[in-house]
């Protein structure tokens, strides 16, 4: 299941370089990509996947990259 997130205050790219590093590590997430330009993540979930568990494990990642930043649905 595909889904695409606003993301609030990222302010650099090195960032969201970082926080799709540390998505694309995640069991529940195939594949995932974070474009600072678009303040835009899109995550692809693993067949199965729980989305409310791995969209909690993502936000976890995103705060300790960037404290600022939020995920808008």
């Amino acid at each position: 299941m595909k889904k695409t997130y606003r993301l609030r205050d990222l302010d650099c790219a090195n960032c969201a370089a970082k926080m799709e590093n540390a998505i694309n590590k995640l069991p529940e997430v195939e594949s995932a990509t974070v474009s600072f330009l678009m303040q835009k993540m899109t995550v692809n979930y693993a067949e199965g996947a729980d989305e409310a568990a791995a969209l909690a494990a993502i936000k976890k990642l995103i705060r300790k990259v960037e404290p600022d930043c939020e995920v808008l649905a």
